[in-house]
């Protein structure tokens, strides 16, 4: 096992960093940008998780790392180059998304049919799942950006997108199964 002391590598200095595959690119590329959107998300979850417990602390551990695969997914391009290398990189599996659709359908058979959109809010939690809502929508639109440019694992993507769906109704689930859901008014304010 390699241990890692050293904190700061000085290789990013000049604006570059490195991918999973060696390449050097500009700290703004759109795979950095994308891949780094996971990262922030992944520390957002990790403040959900101080509201959690149980069940939900487990599921948002798991999601956890996933976003690490998806991180590591991301920062190496070249998909189609995958079977040539002596050790394939790591790619999100299409049974990470149906872990995520299974989990949203037992959440969702806990809540009653929304008639209103509702407000960010509620419980700490559920406020905070938002906010993880709100960065993994960012974080899909810019892997979809990306796939315009490169290649992007699709289950990658898929993931992102089944994953907002996921805090969405978790943030339900934690407003005591949607009963206090912050409901929208709207023209409330006229």
């Amino acid at each position: 096992m390699v241990v890692l002391n050293k904190i700061y590598t000085k290789t990013g200095d000049a604006g570059e960093t490195a991918l999973g595959n060696g390449a050097r690119v500009a700290k703004h590329s759109m795979r950095v940008t994308a891949y780094g959107t996971s990262d922030e998300l992944n520390s957002t979850v990790g403040v959900a998780r101080l509201h959690a417990d149980g069940e939900m602390d487990a599921q948002l551990a798991m999601i956890q790392n996933d976003l690490f695969d998806l991180g590591a997914d991301m920062c190496t391009p070249d998909m189609e180059k995958d079977a040539e290398k002596e050790y394939p990189p790591l790619r999100m599996a299409a049974e990470q998304v149906t872990r995520l659709e299974n989990e949203i359908d037992a959440m969702n058979a806990k809540l009653e049919p929304l008639r209103s959109f509702i407000l960010p809010g509620g419980s700490p939690l559920a406020a905070q799942l938002h906010i993880c809502r709100t960065v993994a929508r960012r974080a899909e639109r810019l892997a979809v950006e990306l796939a315009t440019m490169e290649s992007v694992n699709p289950d990658a993507v898929k993931y992102l997108n089944r994953l907002s769906d996921w805090f969405f109704v978790a943030g339900r689930i934690a407003n005591n199964d949607g009963k206090d859901d912050v409901l929208w008014v709207p023209g409330a304010n006229r």
